[in-house]
């Protein structure tokens, strides 16, 4: 019995995109996705560039599901999966200027305007609780 590569990748990730659907946020797999939601959200939008490495795991989503159970939150909740669905995750990063692609990253923006960015660097030496306590102070400074 053979499998494909994108198959058992598919597989291999679809529980690492779970953890994030499962907290409503809303995954966006294609360009032409990204385009039709960033551009037109107003008021706050959080964007999580998801990955398959271990910070992302053990940081990343954790923190970001402990900081959505804040009572400020973001209008909009969204998320690329880098490594995965390519075109999705470019087109997303040109939102993020001037920071260069960094996954896992979360990215907050207002009004289509990026006002607070953790990239990957600021994920791999802090705990889920750290990133979630500086997702809930962006909150609590940008999304009221």
């Amino acid at each position: 019995m053979s499998m494909s590569f994108d198959q058992y990748m598919r597989d291999m990730v679809q529980p690492m995109r779970d953890e994030l659907t499962n907290l409503g946020i809303k995954e966006l797999r294609t360009a032409e996705e990204v385009e039709a939601n960033l551009p037109e959200a107003k008021g706050t939008t959080l964007v999580v560039v998801n990955s398959v490495c271990g910070c992302a795991a053990g940081q990343a989503r954790p923190g970001v599901a402990r900081a959505l159970e804040n009572e400020v939150k973001p209008d909009q909740l969204f998320t690329v999966f880098a490594g995965q669905d390519k075109e999705a995750t470019a087109k997303a990063r040109e939102f993020f200027a001037p920071y260069p692609p960094s996954s896992p990253s979360i990215a907050l923006l207002k009004d289509g305007e990026l006002v607070h960015f953790i990239e990957r660097h600021q994920v791999e030496n802090r705990s889920a609780e750290e990133i979630a306590a500086d997702l809930t102070d962006a909150f609590n400074r940008y999304c009221k």
